[in-house]
């Protein structure tokens, strides 16, 4: 990895794919930054939910500007296929290089948000860069519950002016983002005995693209939990279907890739559910096959389990998850393209002996329109029976075109590409509208090299926008931005 351009950043990088460091299990990432500190030398400080805060000093000639806050999160999303063998507590990432990507070996890659971190850090170790006063801000637990940035306190940073890295497109600047919400809801039931002469069977969705369920909810990607559990409703709808388990999705801000149900039916009925399951596949094939090429749906047959959900239970939760809604609800007016408000059915999973927890994410830009899809989810599982609760929520980041950093930005992105950089604000979910809580008065931007299929094994990150990333995010700070 170090043999890529900028070396520096690459090398941190590298770095950074070697420490694990999931969601609330950042101990050894916080370790590293504050080791990173004291070698270069440069004053850090850790706060009481493990925030890292390290500051260096402006160059000659720009001790009067504006002090600079650089921002990315220290934790990752841990996803992989099923067929790899990996542990995110303790293995490193396996990367390699694709082309002009860099990837990881069946599992997502922690480029978000470990590229910023890394141009951070090279910034940090760099002596030959012009720039004002820094603060370099590493917050912790964003992809589970933004729990650094809420736990903030309003004297922690000094800097006017904050540029988040963990944006996922080459020229474009953000400048708002949206609110969000999850809601969970819980299901009892019961074990009943399976009648006898049942056939038993295991359907499996898998290889989905899955994705970021912010940026990647208006691609029309398909959901595991809702595939899955739409061909089982048609058969329930037909037949005395048993549901024995229910297993779909992993975490709430990705869109699920794989889902997988045990199910019997009457021995009767064996040859019927062969028939529907394959006109299913190609009502599938027809209505997604182009945007998931690589989807797998298989029917196995087995022996059929002795007790199952009880049938009141399932008949609720096949029909709750197939009445839930799932992906774009509506589009902004005030910017075209952007989504305003979405949700996302992201988990279906057994707990315990008699319990089924549901978990989704809500998002909008607008405030009262997140509140209002929250509910209407709460309303949904409420029929099924469900009891619900839903999580504290953070709010959005509202976009200020006039801002002052976004008109230095802009101006070096045109300076050093002849282009003009896309202005943006962004449906998924960043810690900047929790930033301007405690810190209103903040000039704020979002930039970032290109990524794709973030929260998913198939996440890569560009290595050529990488560069040109780097190169404008010095040049902004090289820009006069006097107080």
């Amino acid at each position: 990895m170090i043999t890529l351009k900028p070396t520096l950043v690459w090398k941190f990088f590298h770095e950074i794919t070697q420490i694990p460091r999931p969601s609330k299990k950042e101990e050894r990432i916080i370790e590293f930054l504050k080791d990173f500190g004291v070698k270069h030398k440069l004053s850090t400080k850790v706060d009481e939910t493990g925030n890292v805060l390290i500051s260096k000093a402006a160059t000659e000639g720009y001790e009067k500007q504006k002090t600079i806050i650089m921002q990315s999160h220290i934790d990752m999303v841990c996803e992989k296929n099923s067929d790899v063998v990996h542990n995110f507590d303790t293995d490193p990432i396996q990367t390699y290089i694709d082309g002009d990507w860099v990837k990881a070996r069946g599992t997502t890659l922690g480029a978000d948000n470990g590229i910023g971190m890394s141009m951070m850090l090279a910034v940090l170790a760099s002596d030959n860069l012009k720039h004002p006063a820094l603060e370099c801000l590493f917050t912790v637990d964003e992809e589970t519950g933004l729990t650094g940035a809420f736990a903030l306190k309003p004297n922690f940073l000094s800097g006017e002016v904050l540029i988040n890295l963990d944006s996922e497109d080459d020229g474009e600047i953000f400048v708002g983002c949206a609110g969000g919400i999850d809601t969970v809801a819980v299901l009892k039931y019961e074990h009943e005995k399976t009648p006898d002469n049942y056939f038993g069977f295991t359907v499996s969705v898998k290889g989905l693209q899955g994705g970021h369920s912010g940026d990647d909810i208006d691609k029309g990607l398909g959901n595991a939990n809702k595939i899955l559990n739409r061909f089982l409703w048609v058969l329930n709808s037909q037949m005395d279907l048993r549901l024995h388990n229910f297993d779909g999705g992993n975490l709430r801000n990705a869109i699920p890739r794989e889902a997988v149900a045990l199910c019997s039916v009457p021995f009767s009925e064996k040859e019927n559910i062969r028939v529907l399951f394959n006109h299913y596949l190609n009502d599938l094939e027809t209505e997604i096959g182009d945007v998931e090429p690589h989807m797998k749906l298989t029917m196995e047959s087995g022996p059929a389990p002795g007790t199952s959900i009880d049938k009141k239970t399932s008949n609720a939760l096949l029909n709750v998850l197939y009445a839930c809604p799932h992906g774009v609800i509506t589009m902004s007016r005030d910017m075209p393209g952007l989504v305003e408000t979405s949700t996302n059915l992201a988990s279906v999973k057994m707990k315990g002996e008699h319990t089924v927890v549901i978990t989704s994410s809500q998002r909008s830009s607008v405030e009262s329109s997140k509140q209002d899809i929250k509910q209407q989810i709460e309303a949904v599982f409420i029929l099924s029976g469900a009891t619900v609760s839903h999580g504290d929520g953070y709010p959005g980041w509202k976009p200020n075109l006039k801002s002052d950093i976004l008109k230095v930005a802009t101006a070096s992105y045109v300076k050093l590409y002849n282009d003009q950089p896309k202005v943006r604000a962004i449906h998924a979910g960043l810690e900047c509208g929790l930033f301007l809580e405690k810190y209103p008065f903040l000039d704020m931007i979002s930039i970032g090299p290109t990524m794709k299929g973030v929260h998913s094994p198939d996440e890569r990150l560009s290595i050529s926008a990488t560069q040109k990333c780097w190169n404008w995010l010095t040049d902004i700070l090289e820009a006069k931005n006097e107080k």
